[in-house]
């Protein structure tokens, strides 16, 4: 089946034989869907937080951060930003001159309101000899659009969503990327410094460099701090092969296999060679202007303090454990911090003799820890909290997409359109063991809660494989903790119209 050149293809990107074998047998069986017991709510797995508490946590994050310890702010930041002007795309392509849409309409009457005004201003003067109003006045709306989208304009249809300018200030507008500076600073700094991390398309790491290369000094110099700023590509091995309709190796028209990204999943290798403590995840969009970043700081910092307090808790347990220094209270007292606190489950466990029952509760407190931000259901795509069943049998809380649910189970489709909460991709999370070791964090994947996706090249239908998501099956194996925060966090963009929401101005 696989040619010299197909072996020399995958040995090039770092893939085995063997794993490309076991994709296209995933083709053939496709993965199993979850076993839901419930959608995680503020009664069974959701922690709502006191005024109380908020203090009490954001004084044990300053706590953590004064014992000199590393914190990294990881920005998933590859994507671009061509979904976020798939209505502008289409009114440049129409076969009329004038905004008709809603879309379009609300765009054009409200264009002098976008942070990026003066730049498109200046590329419509440079490229037609008219500013934007101007060409309005005479109807050539399209003109201003394919000046925004295009190469010889602003090319932000092309652009990463991480390049565009966002928000206005009066020392100039501010690109996502910068916004994400500006939060390392806010909540994530320790001895006066603070590590970003941006996850990067190739063809889009020049940009990067050079903004930051541009701004660095001036944040630098406003919040009194120095940045460790670095940057990854996903990588060639993380890979997946395409597939026809039948499940053999989809070919591109030179005969070579073809391969596709696979997804936000594969940025676990990236996360995987960060070298600190407790690292900050957050999507590049999900920003918002200085005059409104007070709750987003509070409520970095509350969850990281609720991260760092069970872990301690986790880490005692751990020493008790390996010490032998425990009597049967002792570990009465480990089951029910794991099953409370952790949210993790069993049910037979009252069965386990002590020998079994240590086992058991060192290799579940023995893990990856993440603390996750919910926000409460307004009908977003993202997400949802639930307490599902694992391959062990035990029951713990998971993150779920649509598609890692049985669309035919009535029941558990009640339970995912009912869930009072999503996750809006807002983690910290802690990598190291009690004896200050990296977890390998794809040791603890759940390799089968991937998903197929139907596509097209060329007009010719494939089946596309997306590895274990960077939230969902990729952090199966952890424990999880779910918080409520609250919705003025979440401030996705995901169309150029969603910068006119009052979040964005």
């Amino acid at each position: 089946m696989l040619t010299k050149q197909d072996l020399k293809q995958i040995a090039d990107k770092g893939i085995s034989e063997e794993k490309l074998n076991s994709q296209l047998e995933e083709f053939k069986t496709g993965f199993p869907f979850l076993k839901l017991e419930a959608a995680a709510s503020v009664e069974r797995g959701i922690i709502a937080t006191t005024p109380e508490q908020v203090k009490q946590y954001e004084d044990a994050w300053e706590n953590y951060k004064a014992q000199g310890r590393t914190i990294v702010k990881f920005v998933p930041a590859s994507g671009a930003a061509s979904r976020m002007f798939k209505d502008m795309f289409a009114f440049v392509d129409a076969d009329y001159d004038i905004p008709t849409t809603d879309f379009e309409k609300k765009y054009f009457d409200n264009i002098g309101n976008f942070a990026f005004h003066d730049a498109l201003d200046e590329v419509c003067r440079k490229n037609t000899g008219m500013g934007i109003e101007e060409l309005i006045a005479n109807g050539r709306y399209k003109e201003v659009a394919a000046n925004m989208l295009n190469p010889e304009g602003l090319n932000y249809g092309q652009l990463p969503k991480g390049m565009l300018l966002f928000h206005k200030y009066t020392e100039g507008p501010r690109t996502p990327m910068e916004e994400h500076l500006v939060e390392g600073a806010l909540y994530a700094a320790s001895e006066g410094k603070a590590a970003v991390h941006f996850t990067v398309s190739h063809d889009h790491l020049p940009l990067f460099k050079q903004r930051v290369a541009d701004k660095l000094d001036f944040y630098a110099n406003k919040y009194g701090i120095t940045y460790d700023i670095s940057f990854s590509e996903q990588k060639p091995s993380t890979d997946t092969v395409a597939a026809n309709t039948d499940n053999t190796p989809f070919r591109n028209s030179d005969g070579s296999l073809l391969f596709r990204p696979g997804g936000h999943g594969a940025l676990i290798e990236n996360l995987n060679e960060i070298d600190a403590d407790v690292i900050f995840i957050k999507n590049i969009d999900n920003v918002v202007p200085d005059r409104l970043k007070a709750d987003t700081v509070t409520y970095k910092q509350v969850i990281a303090g609720i991260l760092v307090s069970l872990q301690k808790r986790a880490f005692e347990y751990l020493e008790v454990l390996d010490s032998g220094a425990y009597n049967h209270d002792k570990l009465e007292e480990i089951i029910r911090f794991v099953q409370h606190e952790l949210c993790c489950r069993k049910s037979d466990i009252k069965e386990f003799e002590d020998a079994d029952l240590v086992l058991y509760l060192r290799k579940k407190l023995n893990r990856p820890m993440r603390v996750c931000g919910v926000v409460k259901n307004v009908g977003e795509p993202g997400g949802g909290p639930f307490l599902t069943y694992n391959q062990d049998g035990t029951v713990s809380l998971q993150i779920l997409e649509s598609s890692q649910i049985d669309k035919n189970n009535k029941e558990y489709m009640e339970m995912f359109t009912k869930g009072t909460h999503f996750n809006p991709v807002d983690l910290v999370c802690a990598v190291k063991d009690y004896k200050g070791q990296p977890f390998n964090l794809p040791d603890f994947v759940d390799r089968t809660t991937g998903f197929i996706s139907s596509k097209s090249k060329n007009g010719k239908e494939l089946k596309a494989l997306e590895l274990p998501g960077l939230w969902n099956g990729a952090m199966s194996d952890w424990n999880t903790i779910f918080v409520e925060v609250p919705l003025s966090t979440f401030n996705p963009v995901k169309t150029v119209n969603d910068l006119l929401r009052e979040q964005h101005q």
